[in-house]
Order: structure tokens, then C-alpha cells, then sequence
């Protein structure tokens, strides 16, 4: 079954990088040789066109990539406040969290991006290959690591075996606490190649499509908010929707097929972004402590994951985040920073996946016990470097192993016989 628009390969999420369409790749290249970076690195290659070209049909967007241990180091924050945060530091850890759950909707933003960028210049859509290489890309980690979370909290849980069995096909179904990530991501797979072509239909208008999209995400979130939606289009279910999410989707797959003007302007006005994204979390910051004290009660819930003023804090969040990946892959950074974020790039959705097993060992440890020894600020901070640090090497080690591509989403890194003893490379954990 073909539809018009693409399918040679995509950079997926979270380090699943497949090969894109060569005439796309240099075609894409060509368009963005103009792009320019400026405020950030005035003497720095724009990361849209290395002077470096890229090398077979292998393409992937450093600075975009740089953008992902950067959001995975706030998910293990925002997962390490709510279990290790002691109770009485519960206001201040709600104003963290307010702004730490912006790395649900830069996941999506940068999933979206991704794949958009690898599509956009293709002509050829074959739904069988795209379908199978998108679900087998998350639904095979995703199935993998549902099963590591069931047996290691299957102590904690009673009950027959059939009860277990039908806990776990529940675990499938939603999401084992961050994994739900992934239903939302399949959910976008899905329906991405009617997004694809509605992006097609709406050339030369994707202001307005975008423009659009966000009163409609001002709308759901207010209307989930304030309770007007019915209960499985709010709270826990609500996080499991692609609808959810819609309008950082939409804007991911605008940027990618305006990725050089974007560019160009964002690194063109760092002040007015950093500005914003600063205004923007003291306005979000100001809501939620009001809404906590009840000074102005239609606020409603403090504790809500979807409050309608935190999108402007989302938006300059993202743009700042992409800032950052630009200055990280810099050519005047040092070798070092620029392995390192290449490493964490690689590694961010094996640190994705993985990171629930070291908090939950360290629960079981007592870990929480050292507030009383430690500023709860400060063992936050060492927590979220030793989760982090944990899950970077777990990743590498098993991307070295037959289980890659399972655990990790990452090709199996070893040597090619013809690179013995010079730089890792990677193979294919499974034949193509």
C-alpha cells in the first residue's frame, strides 16, 4: 500500500536512527546550506550544513540529537523529586515539577522534529515498511522493558498467577510509569502519515495550521483543568493520549519543514528566547503558588499535569533546550564536551528506558533515609548524577551485547573487521 509523501528511513526517537533516502539526505543538505548560526557561536558551522558532509545515506541533526540527554536529565530529576524528595519539602518540589514536566512534551517535540526532518524531502510513502520499522523500533523496548518492571516490583504485588498475568497485560496496555512515553509515541506513529499529508496539503499556510493547533491545545488543556472533559480525557488517561499532545507534535513536524528559517531566527534572538522562557516560568511559578494557597480559586488544582499556563513556559523551554544543543555541538567546544554529548545522545534513550531500575534500587536501599543527613536539595542533585551516570553505562554496556537493539534501541556497537583497533562502529543487532 503506498500514499503519496515517504519511506526510506527516519531518524527515530530517542536514538533509533535509521538510514534516510540519499537524494533526500543531499537535497535536504543542499537547502540547508544557507542557514547560518549566530549569537551562539558567531564562528561556528550552522549544524544544517558540516562542512563535514555526511556519509551514505546515514543523516543526523547533532544539534537536534545534543537536545536529548539535556531532556533526559530532567526526567530522572522530576522522577527523583517524587521519589526521594522528603514530604515536607512538598511546595517546593510541586514549583520544580510544574516546570520539570515540560521533558513529556520536549520528548514528543523532538520525535516529531525527527522524523518530519526525514521525511519531508521523500516522495515515495510505503505504509507496510514505515509501520514495521516504527512499532518494532519502540514496541519491541518498550515490550522488553514493561517485562524488567513487572518482575522486579513482582514482589511487591499478591494475588494468583492469572491475577499477575492480567496485571501485566494492564502494564502493557498503559504504560509502566515512564513508559507511557511510548504509548503516546506509538500513537502518534499511527496517524503520522495523516499528519504527513496534511502538512502537504497546507503548504505555503502552516502559520495558520500551527496557530490553530495551539488554540486547540489552550482549549483541551483548559478544559481538562477545570474538570469540564469527561474522566477518561483527564488525569492518568489523559497522559496516555496523542491528543494530549497534539499541538507540540504539529509544531515538531512545522519546524522540520521550516527547520533552516527556524533555525536562523532562534539562534538570531537568543536574548528574546532566554527572556521569554525566564518570564514565562516566573508567570507559571506565581500561578501555581497562588493556586496552592487558594488565593484565587478558580486556579484550580496545583497538582494538575496539564494546566493551561505552563504552554508559553513549554514553548521557551523547547526553543531554549534547542539553543543549548546548538552551543553543545560547537565547533568551538572541546573534543571532550562534544564526545560526551555525542555519548549521552546515543545513550539518552537506553537512560530513558532504564532509569526506574536504579531509583528502585535505591528506594529499597534507603535511600530516602539520607535527608536527614544531607540537604534534600543537594542529595537530589547527586542522585540525579549517579541515576544518570548508572544508566549511561548500563546502555553502553549492553549495547555491546546481542540484546541492543531490545534494551537499548541502539544498533550493537563492535568493531568491523576492517576497523579492528581504530574506532567503535556499529552493527546491526539484528539482520536487515
Amino acid at each position: 500500500m503506498t500514499v503519496t509523501d515517504a519511506d526510506a528511513g527516519t531518524v527515530t526517537d530517542e536514538g533509533a536512527v535509521a538510514d534516510t533516502d540519499a537524494a533526500a539526505a543531499a537535497a535536504a543538505a543542499a537547502a540547508a546550506a544557507t542557514a547560518t548560526d549566530t549569537d551562539t557561536d558567531t564562528d561556528t558551522e550552522s549544524p544544517l550544513a558540516p562542512s563535514i558532509p555526511v556519509s551514505g545515506t546515514r543523516k543526523r541533526l547533532d544539534h537536534v540529537d545534543a537536545m536529548r540527554p539535556v531532556k533526559q536529565f530532567g526526567v530522572v530529576s522530576t522522577h527523583t523529586l517524587l521519589f526521594f524528595a522528603p514530604i515536607g519539602a512538598g511546595l517546593a518540589v510541586g514549583a520544580s515539577l510544574q516546570l520539570l514536566h515540560v521533558t513529556r512534551e520536549a520528548f514528543l517535540f523532538i520525535s516529531a522534529c525527527m522524523i518530519a526532518y526525514s521525511f519531508r524531502d521523500v516522495l515515495h510513502f510505503e505504509l507496510r515498511p514505515y509501520w514495521r520499522r516504527r512499532f518494532t523500533s519502540v514496541g519491541i523496548p518498550y515490550l522488553c522493558w514493561t517485562l524488567v518492571y513487572f518482575l522486579i516490583t513482582l514482589h511487591g504485588t499478591t494475588g494468583s498467577v492469572a491475577s499477575r498475568l492480567d496485571h501485566l497485560a494492564y502494564l502493557v496496555g498503559t504504560g509502566y510509569y515512564q513508559l507511557y512515553f511510548l504509548v503516546v509515541l506509538l500513537e502518534f506513529y499511527a496517524v503520522f502519515p495523516l499528519l504527513l499529508l496534511l502538512l502537504r496539503r497546507t503548504a505555503g499556510h502552516h502559520g495558520l495550521l500551527l496557530a490553530a493547533s495551539g488554540v486547540l491545545q489552550v482549549l483541551i488543556v483548559s478544559l481538562m483543568h477545570w474538570g469540564v472533559l469527561p474522566h477518561f480525557m483527564r488525569g492518568f488517561w489523559a497522559t496516555r493520549e496523542v491528543t494530549s499532545y497534539q499541538f507540540y507534535l504539529i509544531a515538531g513536524m512545522v519546524v522540520a519543514f521550516h527547520l533552516d528559517e527556524v533555525h536562523r531566527w532562534v539562534c538570531a534572538h537568543v536574548k528574546l528566547v532566554l527572556a521569554f522562557t525566564l518570564v514565562s516560568a516566573a508567570v507559571a511559578e506565581a500561578w501555581y503558588y497562588l493556586a496552592v494557597y487558594h488565593d484565587v480559586s478558580w486556579f484550580g488544582s496545583s497538582s494538575d499535569p496539564f494546566q493551561p499556563i505552563v504552554i508559553p513556559w513549554n514553548i521557551g523551554a523547547i526553543a531554549s533546550i534547542y539553543l543549548l544543543g546548538v552551543w553543545l555541538v560547537g565547533r568551538r567546544r572541546s573534543g571532550r564536551t562534544r564526545m560526551l554529548t555525542k555519548m549521552g545522545s546515543d545513550d539518552s534513550y537506553g537512560i530513558y528506558l532504564s532509569q526506574l531500575v536504579f531509583i528502585t534500587a535505591l528506594g529499597w536501599c534507603g535511600w530516602r533515609h539520607l535527608n536527614g543527613y544531607v540537604p534534600w536539595p543537594i542529595l537530589s542533585l547527586l542522585t540525579v548524577v549517579l541515576v544518570f551516570t548508572a544508566c549511561v553505562v548500563l546502555t553502553e554496556l549492553l549495547a555491546r551485547t546481542r540484546f541492543a537493539k531490545a534494551f537499548t534501541g541502539r544498533s550493537r556497537i563492535g568493531p568491523r573487521p576492517s576497523d579492528v583497533g581504530k574506532e567503535r562502529s556499529a552493527l546491526p543487532a539484528t539482520p536487515s
